[in-house]
């Protein structure tokens, strides 16, 4: 799959979290957020906000490398 490059999606949950802190019942404010929402699903080839914040964030540069070993019990 293809990721947004990491300056995209920088941009993307910084306009997130400053769009979530303002009042939602605003009809325009909740637009922007439901768009920058959906931008993120797409961007991250996800379907649910949530985990398009957690995919974004762990493209970002010093999230944790990702180790896809696996743990033999």
């Amino acid at each position: 799959m293809l990721m947004a490059h990491p300056a995209v999606l920088d941009d993307l949950v910084d306009r997130y979290q400053t769009l979530s802190l303002l009042n939602a019942q605003d009809p325009e404010v909740r637009r922007r957020l439901d768009d920058v929402a959906y931008t993120l699903c797409v961007a991250t080839g996800t379907s649910d906000v949530d985990a398009a914040l957690l995919a974004a964030r762990l493209h970002l540069p010093g999230a944790r490398p990702h180790d896809d070993s696996l743990v033999v019990g």
